[in-house]
C-alpha cells in the first residue's frame, strides 16, 4: 500500500505540496516538523481520493454535509451504502419512518454477561436529525429500490469492551434546556462523523484567530458556509473534508487508548465492507462509504478494498443480551451529549432549510415520515457523475478569497423585531428602541469579527448585549429565546407503531382516559370508578406507572391506595409524552408492566444488598400493585431467611412498621393469617429477643431501633405466644439487658414496667431520685429522651411521661434546660413525630383548660392517693348490686329467661358465695373432676348451709392443687 502511495505522489496535489513546503521553510524555524505535517495531510487527501470504493467523508449533524450526501446520491446512484454506525442496529431503521425526527437509534442492556455489573444497565444512542448526511444515505437506500444499506461500525457491544467507562459528574439543573438535555439520559453516544479538533491548543488557537466563542461557531463559520453555499463542487467538498479530518488526527495528542479504539473501529469497517464485497461480489465503483472525516483520512494498514486482510480479527460478542429501539430525542439533548454549543443543533436545521431553498437540491426524505413537509417543487436535475480521481481541487479553493455574503437587512430586521417580541412575552422591558439597538449593534459585531453578514451568533451577541438586564424576569434568558427564535428545542417523538409491546400496551389500556397521551406536555386525568367500573383497570394501570417511571410520569392529585383501602374517585397529571423515552427503556425489559414489576420487586428483595424492611416493601408493594397472593407469599417466605441472617438492628423501625401493616391488612382482608406471617412473627419474636441485650449495650445501635425492637415484641407478643412462643425469653432478654447510656436505661425501665418486674410507683421513685442526685441532673434530659422513644412499644407511659417532663421544666436548671430543649424539639420531629399526639393529647386531658385554673391546680401525680370508688364509709355504700336493685323490671326479665322464679333475697339475709352453684350442679364439677383425674367423689356437706370456697377446697384438695397449677401455668 505505501508503494502505491508514493508512486502516486507525483501525479496529483503536486502543486499543494510545493507551496506547503514553502510556507513549512518561511514559518517554521525548522522544516522538518511543519513540513512533515503539512505534506503528511496532502498525503492522507491523496490517499483518500485515489481509493476505488469512494469515500464520503461527513461531519455530525452538519447542513452542508447532509446538502453535499444529497446531491451526491442523486449524481452517482450507489447500489450499496456503508454507514459508519453500530452494525447491530440496522434492522431498526426501517422504523424511522413512523417517527417525527429528530430521535435516536439506542441499544440497552439491563442485564449484563461479559461486564462489570456496576455499569448496568448499558445503553448506546445514535441520534438522528433530518439535517444530517446519515438521515440522507438512510433514506435513500431505504426508498429505492435495488439499493443495499450496509452498516459497518463497530457493534454496541464493542462499544464497552473497547471502551473504559469514566465516571462523570452532571450539575443538576432545573432549568428547561437542561431537562430536556436528558432525553438521552446516561447512554453513551455514538459519535457519527464526530469532527472537532482533540488538541486543546489547536482549538484555542482556531477560535482567538477566528473571534468566535465555540468550536460550533467557528465550524459555522469557516466550513458550513463556505461548503454549503452550492459553489463548492462535490471533489472540492470531498478534498476540504479529508485535510480536515487528517490536520486533527495529525495534531490529536497522545491518548493512548483513544487512538487505539479509533484504529481499531477502521480496522472493524473496512474489514466488514471486504467482507461484504467478497460475499456478494459487488464492484467498489458501485458502493458509496459514509464516514467521518476523521475515519476517512485513516493510515491503518487495513485501509482500502486492497488493505491488509490477515492483521486484524474482530472479537467476539459477550453474552450480554441487547435490545433495540427508537427514543426520542432533541436539539438540546444532541448538544449536550456531543459538546456542541447551545442552539448550534437549531441553527444548523435553520441553516439546512436555507441551503434548500438556495441551491434548490431535492433531499431524501423516508415515505411517510412523521412531520416531514411536502415540496411541490421540481426536482433539480441530475448532473453527470464526477470522475472519482479527480485532481487538484484544495489549490483552488483555499486561494480563494472568502466570499462576502451582503447584508440581508429584511431578514436582520426580522430578527431583531421578533427578538424584541419575544423578550416582552417573557416580562423584559424592551422597545423599539431595543429592536433598532439590536440591529446596529450585530452589524457592529460582525464588522469586528471581519463578517459582512452577521451570523446567528452575532445576533444573539448583540441581544444579549442591548436587552439582557441584571436579572432574568421570567424563565428564560435572552441567549434562550434567540434559540427559541432561531428554530427552536425541536423535540423528536416515535410513532405507535414503533413502540416496544408495553409502550403500545400501556397506551391501549388508557385508551378509556380520552386523552391524547402521546402530546407532550401535562395532561389531567378524571378517574370516577362509581359511573364508569372500567376506569378502575386505568387506575391500576397508572398506580404502576407511578412506582416504575419517573417522578412527573403520572402523579396523583386526589386519591390514595394503601393496603385494604381503594378510592372510588381519583384525579391525576400525566405526561407520557414527555417521558417516552422512559416508557419505551420500560419495555426492553418485558412485555408488560406486571410482568416488569414482578421482575423489579423479585430483583430489589433477592438482590445481595436486600434487607428484611426492603423484602417487606416489595411484599406490600405486590399486595398493591398486583392482586395475586402467589408473589406475595413467596416474598414474604424470603423475608423469614433474610430476617434470621440479620445481626444488626438498623432496619428494625421499619420492620415494625411495615410489619403492623401487613398483619393489619391480614386480619381484615383474609379469613386466615397466611402462614409466613405467622412465621414471620415466630421467627422475629425470637430473634429480637436473642439480639435485644447486646442492642441495649452497642452504641451504634440508637434508642429509636432499640425502641422499635420492642415494640415488635410487644405489639406482636399476644400472636407469637398463641403461636407457641414463650415469654420467659423476652424476661431473660431484658434482664440480661445492662445499657450505660441514659436513653437507653430509660427504655428498658419503661419495658420493665411493661413486663410487671417494675411497678409506676418505682419508675417514679427512680426519676425523683435523678432529678435530686446533682450528678445525674445534666443528663436527666436524655432519660426524658428514652422515655419519650419508649412511647413506641409502651404507649400506656404516656401520662408518666408527661409527669417526667413537667417534673423537668419544674426542676431543672435553665443552664441544663435551655440546651436540652432543641434536643427535645429534634427527637420529637424526627424520631418520635407520630408519638407526639399521644403525648399532647395526655398533656391535654392532664393540665386545667384555662389559665386562671393553673395557679390553684395541683398535678395529679402530687394530690394524696384515694379510691375513686369509695365516697364515704366502706359500709355505708352497696357494693356490687346497686344498679340491680335500681332497675329490678330488667334484672326480672333476665331472670324469668333464664328459668329462676326463686324472687328476690329478702334484706338482712347473707349473700349467697360463689361455691353454691358448684352445690346445686354437682354434674358439671364432677365432670372437671374427672378430667383433672380427681375421682375421690363428693364428701358430705358439713353443715345445713351452702357450701362455700373454703369447704369446697377441702372437699376435693386434689381438683383445687391442679386448678392452681392450671391458672399458674396460664
Amino acid at each position: 500500500m505505501s508503494g502505491r502511495q508514493e508512486s502516486t505522489q507525483g501525479t496529483s496535489f503536486a502543486a499543494l505540496r510545493g507551496q506547503l513546503r514553502e510556507a513549512a521553510a518561511a514559518f517554521a524555524s525548522g522544516p522538518d516538523a511543519l513540513e512533515g505535517i503539512l505534506l503528511g495531510m496532502v498525503d492522507d487527501v491523496d490517499r483518500a481520493v485515489r481509493e476505488p470504493l469512494e469515500i464520503f467523508p461527513v461531519c455530525h449533524h452538519s447542513p452542508a454535509s447532509a446538502l453535499a450526501m444529497a446531491r451526491r446520491l442523486r449524481e452517482k446512484q450507489p447500489k450499496v451504502v456503508y454507514l459508519e454506525l453500530c452494525e447491530d442496529m440496522a434492522p431498526l431503521l426501517t422504523e424511522l419512518r413512523n417517527c417525527r425526527l429528530p430521535v435516536a437509534v439506542q441499544a440497552f442492556a439491563g442485564d449484563v454477561d461479559g461486564f462489570p455489573q456496576e455499569w448496568a444497565p448499558l445503553s448506546v444512542v445514535a441520534p438522528i436529525t433530518e439535517a444530517s448526511a446519515e438521515y440522507q444515505a438512510i433514506a435513500y437506500a431505504l426508498d429505492t429500490p435495488g439499493v443495499e444499506l450496509v452498516l459497518v461500525d463497530r457493534s454496541s457491544d464493542h462499544v464497552f469492551q473497547w471502551d473504559s467507562r469514566s465516571e462523570q459528574h452532571k450539575e443538576e439543573s432545573d432549568s428547561p434546556q437542561e431537562a430536556e438535555a436528558a432525553l438521552h439520559g446516561e447512554a453513551v453516544g455514538v459519535e457519527i462523523g464526530d469532527l472537532r479538533p482533540r488538541f486543546a491548543e489547536l482549538e484555542e488557537h482556531l477560535l482567538r484567530h477566528g473571534r468566535v466563542r465555540h468550536w460550533s461557531e467557528w465550524w459555522h463559520q469557516y466550513v458550513e458556509v463556505p461548503l454549503g453555499d452550492g459553489t463548492a463542487g462535490h471533489d472540492t467538498y470531498r478534498q476540504v473534508m479529508f485535510l480536515i479530518g487528517s490536520l486533527f488526527r495529525r495534531l490529536a495528542p497522545g491518548d493512548g487508548d483513544r487512538i487505539r479504539v479509533d484504529e481499531d473501529r477502521e480496522r472493524y469497517m473496512w474489514t466488514r465492507m471486504r467482507e461484504h464485497l467478497a460475499a456478494t461480489g459487488t464492484d467498489p465503483e458501485d458502493c458509496l462509504y459514509v464516514c467521518g472525516a476523521f475515519h476517512a483520512a485513516s493510515r491503518v494498514a487495513e485501509f482500502g478494498v486492497h488493505g491488509s486482510t490477515d492483521t486484524f480479527t474482530i472479537p467476539p460478542r459477550t453474552a450480554t443480551v441487547w435490545q433495540y429501539g427508537l427514543i426520542p430525542s432533541s436539539h438540546a439533548a444532541i448538544e449536550a451529549q456531543f459538546g456542541l454549543a447551545a442552539g448550534s443543533v437549531s441553527i444548523a436545521a435553520t441553516q439546512w432549510a436555507k441551503n434548500l431553498k438556495r441551491t434548490r437540491v431535492e433531499p431524501y426524505r423516508l415515505q411517510g415520515q412523521a412531520g416531514a413537509r411536502r415540496t411541490g417543487r421540481k426536482k433539480a436535475a441530475v448532473a453527470a457523475p464526477q470522475s472519482p480521481h479527480a485532481g487538484d481541487m484544495l489549490s483552488g479553493f483555499l486561494r480563494r478569497p472568502p466570499v462576502l455574503d451582503p447584508l440581508d437587512e429584511a431578514e436582520l430586521l426580522g430578527w431583531s423585531v421578533e427578538i424584541v417580541r419575544a423578550a416582552r412575552r417573557n416580562g423584559y422591558l424592551a422597545s423599539t428602541a431595543d429592536a433598532i439597538a439590536v440591529f446596529e449593534t450585530s452589524i457592529l459585531l460582525a464588522g469586528m469579527r471581519d463578517r459582512a453578514r452577521p451570523t446567528p451568533y452575532d445576533f444573539q451577541d448583540a441581544a444579549v448585549t442591548c436587552i439582557e438586564k441584571d436579572r432574568v424576569p421570567g424563565r428564560r434568558d435572552v441567549r434562550r429565546l434567540v434559540d427559541i427564535m432561531m428554530g427552536g428545542d425541536r423535540i423528536g417523538q416515535v410513532g405507535y407503531e414503533a413502540l416496544p409491546p408495553l409502550a403500545r400496551d400501556v397506551y391501549d389500556r388508557l385508551e378509556p382516559l380520552g386523552l391524547k397521551l402521546r402530546q407532550r406536555g401535562v395532561q389531567r386525568a378524571l378517574l370516577d370508578m362509581t359511573s364508569r367500573p372500567e376506569l378502575e383497570a386505568c387506575s391500576d394501570v397508572l398506580w404502576m406507572l407511578r412506582r416504575l417511571m419517573p417522578h412527573g410520569t403520572a402523579r396523583p392529585i386526589m386519591g390514595e391506595r394503601r393496603l385494604g383501602e381503594r378510592s372510588i374517585q381519583e384525579s391525576w397529571d400525566l405526561a407520557l409524552g414527555t417521558h417516552q423515552r422512559a416508557l419505551i427503556e420500560l419495555g426492553y425489559e418485558g412485555v408488560s408492566i406486571e410482568q416488569v414489576l414482578e421482575q423489579r420487586l423479585r430483583r430489589d428483595a433477592y438482590g445481595p444488598r436486600a434487607t428484611t424492611a426492603t423484602v417487606l416493601a416489595a411484599v406490600e408493594d405486590t399486595l398493591l400493585y398486583l392482586r395475586g397472593r402467589r408473589l406475595a407469599d413467596e416474598l414474604g417466605t424470603h423475608a423469614l431467611k433474610v430476617l434470621a441472617a440479620e445481626r444488626s438492628v438498623d432496619g428494625a423501625p421499619e420492620v415494625l412498621r411495615r410489619a403492623r401493616a401487613l398483619l393489619a391488612y391480614y386480619r381484615t382482608a383474609e379469613p386466615v393469617l397466611p402462614a409466613w406471617i405467622e412465621s414471620f412473627v415466630k421467627t422475629g419474636y425470637a430473634h429480637y429477643c436473642t439480639l435485644l441485650p447486646t442492642a441495649f449495650r452497642d452504641e451504634d445501635a440508637t434508642v429509636g431501633q432499640v425502641a422499635a425492637m420492642l415494640g415488635f415484641l410487644f405489639s406482636m407478643e399476644s400472636l407469637a405466644l398463641s403461636l407457641g412462643c414463650d415469654r420467659t425469653q423476652l424476661e431473660l432478654a431484658v434482664a440480661q439487658s445492662h445499657p450505660d447510656d441514659p436513653a437507653k436505661t430509660a427504655l428498658l425501665w419503661a419495658a420493665q414496667v411493661q413486663l410487671g418486674t417494675l411497678s409506676r410507683a418505682e419508675l417514679r421513685a427512680r426519676c425523683a431520685e435523678l432529678l435530686d442526685n446533682p450528678l445525674v441532673v445534666p443528663a436527666y434530659p436524655r432519660y426524658l429522651s428514652g422515655f419519650v422513644h419508649a412511647l413506641e412499644p409502651v404507649p400506656g407511659l404516656a401520662d408518666v411521661v408527661v409527669e417526667a417532663v413537667s417534673n423537668a421544666f419544674g426542676r431543672l436548671p435553665d443552664a441544663v434546660l435551655l440546651p436540652w430543649l432543641p434536643l427535645l424539639i429534634t427527637t420529637l420531629r424526627s424520631g418520635a413525630s407520630d408519638l407526639a399526639p399521644l403525648l399532647i393529647r395526655e398533656a391535654g386531658r392532664i393540665f386545667p383548660a384555662r389559665l386562671a385554673a393553673l395557679d390553684t391546680w395541683v398535678p395529679p401525680w402530687r394530690a394524696p392517693e384515694t379510691d375513686p370508688f369509695v365516697t364515704g364509709p366502706a359500709a355505708a355504700v352497696p357494693r356490687g348490686a346497686t344498679l340491680l336493685t335500681a332497675h329490678p323490671a330488667t334484672c326480672d326479665a333476665v331472670a324469668e329467661l333464664l328459668g329462676c322464679d326463686d324472687g328476690w333475697t329478702r334484706h338482712g339475709a347473707p349473700a349467697p358465695s360463689g361455691a353454691g352453684l358448684l352445690a346445686t350442679h354437682p354434674a358439671a364439677c364432677d365432670a372437671v373432676a374427672r378430667l383433672l383425674g380427681c375421682d375421690d367423689g363428693w364428701a358430705a356437706a358439713a353443715g345445713p348451709s351452702s357450701p362455700g370456697g373454703t369447704a369446697l377446697t377441702a372437699r376435693h384438695p386434689e381438683t383445687a392443687r391442679a386448678l392452681e397449677s392450671l391458672l399458674i401455668s396460664t
